[in-house]
């Protein structure tokens, strides 16, 4: 295992707590890409294609572990076919990361994390999403896709990272995904196969109070 991988993981077992809220995904090809496709890795193209088999897989290996009654509690946001369409406002929002499945071995088929902070906002042509506490913090860049869902291509920040990382510079890191609205001023960033520990993340966001 790399250094790199090994420190990754190192974080990902950690309590989720504070960090700067200073973070914003840095410049790059893909915060000046004319559209997602123009800058997507395969790897990702491939993430983005197999969304839905991946929420199948880690709801599955959830409610195989014993998790049924937790997955039926959160209703919409576990639901594959959720989308209704509409693009999220800018804004501070209210976060609460749900990771499903187990990428190996004794880690957790289902981890429900309580809310974070993060925010939406203009980023040039495109809108940015920023994680602004945790010790994993996903930011990156939302591109206009389709009627149901819009796209995010972004980076890892992991512990007290000050920056992050360009997306398509470590494969490890990288993040793609869909953000959907799923109800009234409810929606939600699909992340299927991350790198580390899950099958799916799946994120809620509702505006703060």
């Amino acid at each position: 295992m790399t250094p790199l991988r090994s420190l990754a993981l190192a974080f990902a077992v950690l309590a989720l707590g504070a960090c700067t809220p200073s973070e914003r995904p840095t410049a790059g090809p893909v915060a000046n890409a004319a559209s997602w496709q123009s800058v997507a890795t395969d790897v990702d193209r491939r993430r983005l294609r197999d969304w839905r088999t991946a929420f199948v897989a880690g709801l599955t290996q959830a409610r195989a572990a014993g998790h049924a009654d937790a997955v039926a509690r959160e209703g919409l946001l576990l639901r594959p076919d959720a989308a209704v369409g509409g693009g999220i406002p800018n804004g501070d929002y209210r976060c609460r990361v749900i990771k499903l499945g187990a990428r190996s071995p004794g880690l957790l088929p289902f981890v429900s994390y309580p809310a974070f902070n993060c925010r939406i906002a203009t980023s040039g042509r495109l809108q940015s999403f920023t994680k602004l506490s945790g010790s994993q913090r996903q930011v990156g860049y939302i591109f206009p896709n389709d009627q149901l869902r819009t796209v995010f291509l972004g980076t890892l920040v992991l512990g007290d990272e000050q920056r992050a990382i360009p997306y398509g510079a470590d494969n490890d890191r990288d993040l793609a995904g869909y953000v959907e609205r799923i109800g009234p001023n409810r929606w939600r960033l699909i992340l299927p196969n991350p790198r580390f520990e899950s099958l799916i993340d799946v994120v809620e966001l509702v505006p703060a109070p």
